[in-house]
């Protein structure tokens, strides 16, 4: 296969390599950060490399270059010419190094770690980032326990502890457990099936400054169970705090039958460190799966020779397949930009919708290209097309009532692709519909193309009556000015007997006219204008040049 087009892959290189800018994206800027404006953070590395003057290994081709205790002089300026021969790579220092730097005297680009953060929270963050074997972090274990491998580390700290252990995030998801679980209560059973804290749990911790304490020290807390022992919590918990410089990154909870001893307490108060670097390589690897398959959906929907291919990669099953395209509203003031505020609301739109996906529907698949969310759904094996028009409709108004009127989006379905290779005509379809869904304020937030297939086609007559500089037909143009010039009441009485479909009686009651009045005001209009309405096409193309140019 030949590489994907895409700014992540070199042709110089035997795979995929990884940009400054992406390391900054996925790393997050509290961590690393350009040294200087105008680097050139499309420069490509391929390996990461902890510098070591003593080291006689081969760099990498392009090397993200760790400058652990560097200082000023000419071991600095050493390596920005080393970097500087090379078609890629980049230098990281601590930020008070940098007052010996200038940019003009750059050879490459150069990052810096602020000075709160630990050389080994770096690393462990950009292993996962920077693809090549040659990483000399990328394999190595931690505390024994493979880097990133967060069950492993819970049946090893069950084992220090000799109690039940779950590892949990900031928002107290369960992220991984250990061994002996049925030793626990069964309110960690229940966070362990759900793979989260209940909600009652969490309000009670919060009401009890639990969570406070916690993020506040760095000793572990011994935890007694609610008094009530409601929903079934009824054995103590052990916790301590994870956290990266002032960033909280998680918790370990571990279900004891009463007080660790103070060796026991000590050992999990030593392992803060290693679990945070735990913890940071396995967020770094998710970041890093969920852009792969992001781009990889990008592709997909792009259309082209290998979309098939780039399914398999995904992993689309061989079925039939919808489109979803999340978006805000256009800003009345600016449409079609996208402002600061609204790009971070994108975003959180997008995790929203990414979740929402990987939650209700298998195989489902979302990435966000330009300013538009899209979702690649499968079908059930054997729906046809009513039942998955239903189905995206269905799904598209469940998101948006669980994202509440906190967020103005809209959502357009397209219909039904029946394999990988028309997924592009379906993003094209769904764009379409949620173009509509875009320009109806205060109208349905989820349009289809197959529920609203009459308002599609009006929107593109429209647009090619605007491209061509159409206008009305001579015998409307007519109607019309002696309209405009008498006040006779002709095209009201016109548009009238259309939407009645030439009954006179209702067509004159919608007007408050006697039939007689209207009769003869409809005999006028043929005299006037010289349309014949007994033809069927010439209604027809009335009633479309009332839909285009007289909407109101």
């Amino acid at each position: 296969m030949s590489h994907p087009d895409h700014p992540e892959w070199s042709a110089a290189s035997d795979g995929p390599s990884t940009t400054l800018a992406r390391i900054l994206e996925d790393a997050g800027h509290t961590l690393l950060r350009p040294a200087f404006d105008g680097q050139d953070l499309g420069r490509v590395v391929d390996g990461l490399v902890i510098y070591d003057p003593a080291d006689q290994l081969a760099w990498p081709r392009r090397p993200l270059v760790l400058a652990v205790g560097v200082q000023p002089g000419e071991q600095l300026t050493g390596l920005l010419e080393q970097l500087a021969r090379r078609d890629g790579g980049a230098l990281v220092v601590r930020e008070k190094v940098l007052a010996s730097l200038s940019q003009g005297a750059l050879g490459a680009p150069v990052l810096t770690l602020g000075d709160e953060r630990s050389w080994m929270q770096l690393a462990a963050t950009l292993a996962p980032l920077v693809s090549g074997a040659s990483s000399p972090i990328s394999a190595a274990p931690l505390g024994g326990v493979p880097t990133g491998d967060l069950f492993a580390l819970a049946n090893a700290i069950a084992e220090i502890l000799d109690a039940p252990v779950t590892v949990e995030d900031r928002d107290s998801r369960v992220l991984a457990f250990s061994i002996r679980q049925e030793e626990a209560d069964p309110s960690r059973v229940g966070a362990i099936l759900n793979r989260q804290v209940t909600p009652w749990a969490t309000q009670d911790l919060q009401e009890r400054g639990i969570f406070r304490q916690l993020y506040r020290t760095q000793e572990p807390l011994f935890v007694e169970p609610p008094e009530s022992g409601y929903g079934g919590w009824s054995m103590p918990r052990v916790v301590l705090g994870i956290r990266a410089g002032d960033e909280i990154l998680g918790s370990v909870w571990a279900a004891v039958p009463g007080p660790l001893s103070d060796d026991r307490m000590q050992h999990f108060r030593d392992l803060q460190g290693t679990v945070a670097v735990h913890l940071l390589s396995h967020r770094a690897n998710a970041n890093v799966e969920r852009r792969m398959r992001s781009d990889l959906t990008a592709q997909v929907l792009a259309g082209g020779p290998e979309a098939e291919e780039v399914a398999a990669r995904l992993g689309l099953p061989r079925r039939p397949m919808l489109v979803l395209a999340v978006a805000l509203p256009d800003r009345e003031d600016e449409p079609g930009r996208l402002h600061a505020d609204r790009a971070a609301e994108l975003l959180r739109l997008g995790d929203a919708f990414d979740m929402y996906l990987g939650t209700c529907q298998r195989g489902a698949s979302a990435a966000l290209v330009g300013d538009v969310v899209y979702g690649i759904v499968p079908l059930p094996a054997g729906a046809g097309p009513d039942p998955e028009t239903d189905r995206g409709q269905r799904m598209a108004k469940d998101f948006l009532a669980r994202v509440g009127r906190q967020s103005a989006a809209v959502i357009g379905v397209s219909g039904m692709a029946p394999d990988a290779a028309r997924l592009s005509r379906a993003r094209e379809d769904a764009d379409r519909a949620l173009r509509l869904a875009r320009s109806s304020p205060g109208g349905d937030r989820v349009c289809s193309t197959v529920e609203h297939a009459f308002e599609l086609l009006m929107m593109e007559m429209t647009d090619l009556v605007s491209a061509r500089g159409m206008s009305l037909s001579s015998p409307f143009a007519r109607l019309v000015e002696h309209d405009a010039r008498h006040g006779s009441g002709l095209v009201p009485t016109l548009r009238a007997w259309l939407d009645h479909f030439g009954d006179n009686i209702a067509a004159a009651a919608s007007l408050h006219v006697h039939p007689n009045t209207f009769r003869y005001r409809l005999r006028r209009v043929s005299e006037i204008s010289g349309m014949n309405l007994d033809d069927r096409d010439e209604r027809l193309s009335l009633m479309l040049q009332f839909r285009l140019f007289m909407r109101s």
